[in-house]
């Protein structure tokens, strides 16, 4: 695609985007009166407007029914999860029985370690990308720490070559590789939170798999962002987050992935729970824990009704928009159109005042870019958020913007990218 550089180019654009409607399906903050731009979809997802009312009709069957709402109504809560299901597993490319929605992110991945990290005296560690997310940090190093190891001995860091800021898949495979004897398991992001890279899931899961480890991921930043695979690929397991490109409110619930050859394998450990247990005989209350079939036997909790309603209410949009296949040729338009932007906004001044650490490859990559600002980056993010564009902010000098694509449109992009250059002249 040719970009332009003018608002009248980026209305033309929004005017041919057939996505364009589902705009109107979430509340925009404002500012002094006015839509405004946020691409702060990879921290926290817009509000659907029909998010009351989910919340709502939820709250009407529990004053109308109380307890039995479990098992009457139009949406018995006993299998309300179910509704939620087939809309997930076509996000994450997996069968319907290999998904759950469950608990938080990071209790997932603990739970989900429980079963996948069984290390012995000579495999016993865990290879991870350095710079993941802190909770992932903290959730290895207090699992090994458990089963008795060191953390520096455990645990594998791979990091960015000297003078570069993104893995390169090669150098992830020879670590893998290299230290093969002694791995029980690859733990990865599938878009590293701050650089915005988007890691070969495929790839790595067949190297951890030819090492004799299992393969998990965190998909925080990339469910509901970037196309998946994740039967297809073979990877044993993963957990994500619902409220960033899924919109499903701050915590909102989150889900695990357990690849279906796991799914009658007694010899893997769990923390068993009662929403766990074989729903034929659930309320049976024998002792004894016989699992579902499926990631559901990996439930601990009874399944938190409104949370699910809030997921529901964003999932619904997504099966509207015929899942990720359209609004990820629509997220690649629009985040090279801010790349593009960026690029010229360099251009015009005539340095380097902007650079994206974020791969320039489309396929590396979801909507985020993360852009360095090469001078006053503090008070440069300020000026966007006071003249109505909302970023993120990561420490020293990184802004990560993300258009995303059921909400955001060429002209927000234009919109950030003009202010972005303003800011140039306007901070001193």
């Amino acid at each position: 695609m040719i970009y332009q550089n003018t608002q009248a180019y980026a209305a033309q654009l929004d005017e041919k985007d057939e996505l364009r409607k589902f705009r109107q399906q979430f509340l925009i903050p404002r500012h002094h009166g006015a839509d405004a731009v946020y691409l702060c979809g990879n921290s926290l997802g817009l509000q659907p407007r029909a998010a009351k009312q989910y919340i709502q009709t939820q709250l009407n069957a529990w004053e109308d029914n109380a307890v039995e709402g479990w098992f009457m109504g139009n949406d018995p809560w006993l299998s309300y999860h179910k509704q939620l299901i087939p809309t997930l597993a076509g996000i994450l490319g997996a069968n319907a029985a290999e998904v759950t929605v469950m608990n938080s992110l990071t209790v997932n991945l603990h739970l989900l370690l429980v079963s996948f990290y069984k290390p012995t005296t000579k495999r016993y560690k865990i290879l991870m990308e350095a710079g993941a997310f802190p909770s992932d940090q903290y959730a290895i190093e207090s699992q090994v720490k458990f089963h008795g190891f060191k953390q520096e001995d455990a645990v594998i860091e791979v990091a960015p070559r000297e003078g570069e800021l993104t893995l390169r898949t090669e150098d992830i495979l020879k670590q893998i590789e290299a230290n093969a004897d002694e791995l029980a398991l690859v733990m990865f992001s599938g878009i590293n939170y701050y650089t915005g890279q988007f890691f070969d899931v495929d790839a790595i899961t067949k190297a951890a798999h030819q090492a004799g480890a299992y393969a998990g991921f965190d998909l925080a930043h990339a469910a509901g962002n970037v196309p998946l695979q994740l039967h297809q690929w073979g990877a044993d397991f993963a957990s994500w987050c619902s409220y960033k490109y899924m919109n499903s409110g701050p915590g909102g619930i989150s889900g695990a992935f357990v690849h279906e050859k796991h799914h009658t394998d007694a010899t893997l450990n769990r923390f068993a729970g009662w929403w766990g247990y074989r729903l034929d005989k659930r309320f049976l209350m024998a002792p004894g824990f016989q699992p579902e079939v499926g990631a559901e036997g990996w439930n601990v909790s009874t399944a938190p009704i409104l949370l699910l309603a809030l997921h529901k209410a964003s999932l619904d949009i997504f099966e509207q928009a015929g899942g990720l296949q359209m609004l990820r040729a629509k997220s690649e338009a629009l985040t090279g159109y801010l790349e593009f932007l960026i690029h010229d906004i360099n251009q015009r001044v005539g340095y380097e005042a902007y650079r994206i650490i974020t791969p320039k490859n489309k396929n590396e990559r979801g909507c985020q870019l993360s852009v360095v600002c090469t001078s006053h980056a503090k008070a440069t993010f300020n000026y966007l958020a006071d003249n109505g564009v909302i970023g993120d902010w990561r420490e020293p000098d990184v802004i990560r913007l993300s258009p995303v694509p059921l909400y955001n449109t060429f002209t927000d992009v234009h919109l950030a990218a003009e202010r972005l250059f303003e800011a140039l002249t306007a901070i001193k």
